[in-house]
């Protein structure tokens, strides 16, 4: 038996729709493993990429306004520790 990790959306009928095609011979059955995440592992991950994206964007406004540290500068302080 081969496995394949797919994403997937529950709809209000119960329905699984996967996020793309499945690449695997036509017309034959499967076996569904579902696995709901906990609401508090959904707050997590939402929390996580909320972190991600400001830390991207306070990165992002550094490099465009010249808020920069040399990368000899931040080597020093790596091989020094």
């Amino acid at each position: 038996m081969k496995a394949l990790k797919v994403m997937a959306t529950i709809d209000n009928q119960g329905q699984l729709t996967l996020d793309y095609p499945l690449i695997n011979d036509k017309n034959s059955r499967v076996e569904v493993i579902v696995l709901i995440p906990e609401p508090s592992e959904i707050d997590e991950e939402e929390e996580s990429k909320a972190a991600l994206l400001q830390n991207f964007q306070q990165a992002w406004h550094e490099a465009m306004t010249g808020e920069t540290i040399p990368i000899a500068q931040v080597w020093s302080g790596i091989e020094d520790a």
